[in-house]
């Protein structure tokens, strides 16, 4: 009878040593989208002042994790903060991101914009489906890049605008929440457009807060292209586009993200007169790490944004060829610029591929990877350089496609060709 009782006694204080950690915490839930509200005490809100919300999905079995920034527009006017305009000119989700914001129609397609957080894709399979998963909406018109609060009043001075550029505030909550919630072994930072400039942006916040054993960047569609404040615009055409931000967005306030930067490193210096300089800082940083960045030659949205505010006399030309080709030319200077600043650092990799009809070849990573290979180097899509920027086995992928014209005639998927149809209406 003893000894009944004492392996009963023994059972239960197993068991108890086993749920032990469990206690006070909800249940893991895996490979469903489950949302995070971030304190209102931490400063973190969409631009609207509303309460920000990110998302995890969690896959058993892993300590690998990725974190995505969303894409999207950005704001430095009472209009476009607003949202009134095309998608690509204004900022996105002006009402803010509520808790069911991946079950709603919106720029994040329920959880499928990428194959890189879509689990279950039916288009494209590639390697981060099986990690853990953190997706940040975007929802501060700053690139996930500002520290500010500003009053816009320039449309109508009776109707102030106040605007919360706290997309870097949010971005250090998130990576706070993901270092005390999530085991992380190996990291991805990555993103696309807006949120590939978030995730350049806040990598040193994502790596330090987490703080993983291996660690990586991937950069999609989203260039902070060199723009020395010496120089001039000419020869770096993203120049007036950077000095617009950096100032409404608080860059070199006391808590701007460039500022804070150079407080934690201040051998990186060079970003102080020069936002570009971030990448090749971030590889002398963490010169153990892989930094991997991805831009289409053919690129007709991000370079319109990058340029239509501040080349007048591009963006009156009525020819829409015409008016194109002139971005492009620019757009191609700041390419030329970005690869050069590349090649300096040794752990840092590019893959630059001409023209895919998608979304007016912006963006590489986003619903599908057609269209994204590099045929005259090998290289079959950009899953070979997501792979490559994970590995650390081989060198760098450093790849700029020389064809600029089978990729126009390269047969388009059936969804790619339905976006394409209707694209010019919201792009």
């Amino acid at each position: 009878m003893k000894t009944l009782s004492s392996y009963l006694f023994a059972k239960r204080l197993l068991a108890l040593s086993l749920a032990a950690p469990l206690l006070g915490h909800a249940a893991v839930e895996y490979n469903k989208w489950v949302a995070v509200e971030a304190p209102a005490s931490t400063g973190a809100a969409c631009g609207n002042g509303s309460l920000y919300h990110y998302f995890v999905n969690r896959a058993p079995n892993t300590k690998k994790t990725l974190v995505y920034f969303e894409g999207g527009g950005a704001c430095w006017n009472q209009t476009a903060c607003l949202g009134k305009g095309k998608f690509s000119e204004v900022a996105t989700n002006p009402e803010g991101v509520p808790s069911n914001y991946l079950s709603q129609l919106n720029l994040a397609a329920f959880g499928m914009i990428s194959p890189m957080i879509w689990r279950d894709s039916i288009l494209t399979k590639t390697v981060t489906q099986s990690w853990n998963i953190v997706y940040v909406p975007y929802c501060t018109g700053d690139a996930h890049a500002g520290n500010a609060v500003n009053v816009y009043k320039d449309v109508d001075a009776t109707k102030p605008l106040t605007y919360f550029h706290r997309g870097h505030t949010n971005a250090k909550e998130v990576a706070r929440w993901v270092s005390q919630n999530v085991p992380t072994d190996e990291l991805l930072v990555s993103g696309f457009s807006a949120g590939g400039v978030g995730a350049s942006a806040n990598y040193i916040v994502m790596r330090n807060a987490i703080n993983p054993a291996k660690s990586s960047l991937l950069s999609d569609a989203g260039p902070l292209f060199p723009t020395p404040q010496s120089g001039a615009r000419d020869k770096y055409p993203s120049l007036p586009l950077h000095n617009q931000i950096r100032s409404s967005w608080g860059f070199d306030r006391p808590e701007g993200i460039l500022t804070e930067g150079l407080a934690q490193y201040p051998g990186a210096e060079a970003i102080r007169t020069n936002i570009g300089a971030l990448n090749g800082e971030l590889a002398k940083i963490f010169p153990q790490d892989r930094f991997g960045f991805t831009n289409m030659q053919q690129d007709g949205v991000f370079s319109t944004f990058s340029y239509r505010l501040f080349y007048p006399e591009i963006a009156s030309i009525s020819d829409t060829k015409k008016r194109e080709a002139a971005y492009n030319q620019l757009w191609m200077k700041d390419i030329n610029n970005l690869t050069g600043a590349l090649q300096q650092s040794p752990n840092v990799g590019y893959y630059i591929p001409f023209f895919r009809p998608l979304i007016k070849s912006h963006t590489l990573t986003t619903l599908d990877y057609a269209g994204t290979a590099i045929e005259d180097a090998g290289y079959k899509s950009v899953e070979t350089f997501i792979q490559n920027t994970l590995d650390r086995s081989a060198k760098p992928i450093r790849a700029v496609e020389k064809d600029h014209f089978w990729d126009f005639l390269r047969p388009v998927d059936g969804i790619q060709w339905l976006v394409y149809l209707v694209q010019d209406l919201f792009v």
